[in-house]
């Protein structure tokens, strides 16, 4: 899904309001006009800011500018080229973790980032949790939950266990658990002053809103992007409440049962989990891990090597 951000004169503004008929009552605090075009969602700003969000971003950007929009490269790390802003923006960034873990739970926040905690963000060291160490993610999320209202949801092994059984798949879990605290902060803001929901893309838009449990709460302003830590400040405050949320709980895991627990579901995962069903059970196992990861199925094939030899 394309996402063009570019800045245009009073001019122009005046123009494409009155030559597409752009919505321009009822719309969010810092938004002044917005309109649908083919699948493109087209909102313009009191910032003098335009974007242009959809599979066709490119052409309508093309069409309502006069000029040639580049298409973005978003793989690239190089940062000459992009087209997003989202920290000029208040903005709405959820993401999730523990779901590529074999131990622990499955985390998702959503975070509410405003322009000028954007700021303070920056100051205090916000960036991409993945780069962070557990104890700087510690550090750095008992400072954001006190600026910034967000939503931590949890969802423990039995129940993440029970919905797989229901025949839940994790990207449903995962569409469900985002949406809800998505709603939960928008509830917990003045709605007026929100201009952007931005989620971590962890599967295509269509699907997301196919697997939510309830509607999208602010679908127009809704984004997804891939690699979303390192473009929005919101997504990567959200990222450490996460991964917070998720180191906690795993420590907790290493302190009942006095053993180590690693993160992630290699091979080193494996020999831990099946020390730990040999002193306890599969049971016990199973109670602090995802059963369906195929980390499981090692586990029982260790055992069982260990039995005959």
């Amino acid at each position: 899904m394309g996402n063009i951000v570019k800045v245009i004169d009073t001019q122009t503004i005046n123009h494409l309001i009155n030559q597409y008929n752009m919505e321009t009552t009822g719309l969010p605090n810092g938004t002044i006009a917005r309109k649908k075009i083919k699948s493109t969602q087209v909102q313009i700003y009191r910032s003098k800011k335009i974007m242009f969000q959809g599979k066709d971003a490119e052409q309508v950007a093309s069409q309502l500018l006069g000029i040639k929009i580049e298409s973005s490269q978003p793989q690239k790390t190089s940062t000459s080229n992009k087209v997003y802003n989202f920290d000029k923006h208040n903005t709405i960034g959820s993401d999730e973790a523990g779901s590529g873990d074999y131990f622990g739970p499955l985390t998702v926040c959503a975070a509410y980032v405003s322009k000028k905690n954007a700021e303070i963000l920056k100051t205090i060291g916000v960036m991409d949790s993945k780069s962070l160490t557990d104890a700087k993610i510690v550090q750095l999320a008992e400072q954001i939950i006190e600026i910034c209202p967000h939503s931590l949801i949890v969802l423990d092994n039995d129940n993440y266990n029970k919905k797989q059984l229901d025949g839940w798949s994790q990207v449903k879990m995962k569409a469900v658990l985002h949406n809800q605290a998505i709603t939960n902060v928008i509830s917990r803001i003045d709605e007026n002053e929100l201009e952007q929901i931005v989620i971590d893309q962890f599967v295509q838009a269509s699907t997301y809103e196919r697997y939510t449990a309830s509607p999208m709460p602010r679908k127009d302003i809704t984004f997804f992007e891939t690699k979303g830590e390192s473009k929005s400040i919101a997504i990567a405050a959200a990222s450490i409440i996460a991964r917070y949320a998720f180191v906690k709980h795993m420590d907790k895991i290493a302190k009942d049962l006095n053993m180590i627990i690693p993160k992630g579901a290699s091979s080193k995962v494996d020999l831990e989990a099946a020390k730990i069903a040999q002193r306890y059970d599969m049971h016990q196992l199973d109670k602090i891990s995802k059963k369906h990861f195929k980390n499981r199925e090692k586990v029982l094939d260790l055992i069982n090597r260990k039995r005959r030899n």
